[in-house]
């Protein structure tokens, strides 16, 4: 396990500590688990963006015909 330092504003120490006394866990415990989600949502999505780029990089569009049966599919759920 790596140890990491870093500063954090007054406001959201004081959040933190809070948020540690209401739940009965450690700062430490939130801080990780709020990182946690943090990276996982963020490699979710850079690997999603990854693959579009290579989709689109070969080539691998959706033809007109998909992008209007989509765009009526949505027109007619808005109504």
């Amino acid at each position: 396990m790596s140890t990491m330092s870093f500063r954090l504003p007054d406001e959201l120490a004081d959040t933190l500590e809070n948020l540690a006394k209401a739940t009965g866990r450690t700062k430490s415990f939130l801080a990780l688990d709020a990182l946690k989600e943090y990276l996982a949502r963020e490699s979710w999505q850079i690997a999603d963006l990854q693959r579009a780029v290579e989709e689109a990089d070969a080539g691998d569009f959706a033809t007109d015909t998909e992008v209007a049966s989509v765009m009526r599919k949505w027109k007619t759920n808005a109504q």
